[in-house]
């Protein structure tokens, strides 16, 4: 009976890591993946060190985990993310993971409001949560 209780809570404890770890972004794949945002996004930090080329048509993602929607300075967001930003809503890694899937569903179903349109109509199909993890890792 001990040895069965004993057995039950390592395998629970075995399931919970490994469920834990496999909702957990890798950093590295998500740099690589990074590839696909450059068009548009660059990463340079607050001093001016760049550490990601790219584009100007979408904003700096620099700090990205834990800011504001629509919060980078002098960049010109649509209707629907300042209609997000005025909820108070922050870049978590679950709205990170969403938005990336399709923009437009997710501001449609976050605002409540079918007529909004993202400006950004690329879908991430796969490797949001190593995105996010890539930009946590170059944000701290």
């Amino acid at each position: 009976m001990i040895k069965t209780a004993a057995l039950s809570a390592v395998a629970a404890l075995s399931l919970g890591l490994s469920a834990t770890a496999a909702f957990a972004g890798d950093a590295h794949e998500g740099e690589e993946g990074f590839r696909q945002c450059r068009s548009c996004h660059s990463i340079t930090a607050d001093d001016g060190t760049v550490i990601q080329r790219g584009g100007r048509t979408g904003p700096n993602l620099y700090g990205l985990p834990g800011r504001a929607v629509a919060s980078v300075e002098g960049f010109n967001y649509s209707d629907g993310l300042h209609a997000l930003a005025a909820t108070g809503a922050t870049w978590t890694e679950d709205l990170f993971v969403e938005y990336t899937a399709d923009p437009t569903a997710f501001l449609r179903a976050h605002l409540n409001d079918n007529s909004l349109r993202s400006a950004m109509n690329f879908r991430l199909r796969s490797g949001a949560d190593n995105l996010w993890a890539y930009l946590q890792s170059v944000s701290q």
